[in-house]
């Protein structure tokens, strides 16, 4: 990497990604975004630090040391060797502006559902009987603690299979203070978390077999737990939609992320009333169910 700036590490920096092929998804979507959170990381500035203004104070023109310049030179190198998503590397991942510790352990969080607590696009199906919240599939704890900076009146129960995950939960519900009204919880599915739940948060593992085999480096660097979800995607979610109505209190919802699987999940539960919410994605990477419908579903 050459350049004695932070502009010019971050240019040089941009083109070493995109000549190497590298994947996005697990924080950027693209080489520049991805190069400008490498670069402030490693020079320990704030990642929100503006880098448009002008004049020559301003901070893409700060000088950088040559020990500076080989830390990030090395950072690149390992971003691009170990194919690593950069979260791992920096041992940091955001969701709507909130800081939470990532690492192998844990899939790197990513979740829709993250927008749609933050703008309230499901609070028209919570009320004054909305008091328990589960995050099933928790992972890194991170929609728990959202939930719960969210809604200070109620309490979260975050759940998963893996110890591993729940232990990097663990550091963050602590990050957050969130000790006395997160409760972390192993469970495989809905076995050990018998409820009743009002609002069942839910990102699971939905890739399907033909695309788990189709995966690039970073997503496979990833807990396949987390991620594999049989040869439709659905193996899961037909568990969940079984378990779930007699684990929901009488007004209870289910929100459920799918990602690019709508075409499988509608094959999977033709018939099923849903909602579909709508994400920066679009309109069919997570839906809602009430308690009431599930009830009455034959599965």
């Amino acid at each position: 990497m050459k350049g004695d700036t932070i502009a010019a590490l971050i240019a040089s920096g941009t083109q070493s990604l995109q000549a190497a092929g590298v994947s996005f998804g697990h924080g950027t979507t693209n080489a520049q975004d991805e190069a400008i959170w490498l670069v402030l990381w490693q020079l320990g500035l704030p990642l929100d630090t503006p880098l448009d203004t002008e004049g020559p104070e301003a901070i893409q023109h700060q000088a950088v040391t040559p020990e500076q310049q080989a830390q990030i030179t090395a950072l690149f190198n390992q971003r691009i060797h170990s194919r690593k998503p950069a979260a791992y590397l920096t041992q940091e991942a955001w969701l709507q502006g909130v800081p939470f510790y990532i690492d192998e352990r844990a899939i790197v969080p990513r979740s829709f559902i993250a927008e749609l607590i933050a703008n309230g696009g499901f609070d028209d199906w919570l009320g004054e009987h909305t008091h328990t919240v589960l995050d099933l599939c928790t992972g890194n704890g991170s929609l728990a603690v959202l939930a719960a900076m969210a809604w200070p009146e109620i309490q979260v129960t975050g759940a998963d299979i893996s110890p591993d995950a729940l232990a990097v939960a663990q550091i963050n519900v602590a990050k957050h203070g969130l000790e006395k009204r997160i409760n972390l919880q192993l469970s495989d599915g809905l076995a050990q978390l018998p409820g009743p739940w009002d609002l069942i948060l839910c990102n699971p593992p939905y890739v399907n077999s033909q695309s788990m085999a189709q995966l690039p480096a970073e997503y496979q660097a990833e807990p396949a737990l987390a991620l594999a979800g049989g040869n439709d995607g659905m193996d899961f979610i037909r568990q969940l939609l079984r378990d779930a109505p007699a684990r929901m209190s009488e007004h209870a919802v289910l929100v459920l992320e799918i990602g690019n699987e709508r075409d499988f999940f509608e094959a999977a539960f033709p018939q099923l009333p849903v909602f579909w919410l709508e994400t920066s994605a679009g309109e069919d990477q997570v839906l809602l169910m009430t308690g009431e419908v599930l009830k009455t579903y034959s599965f």
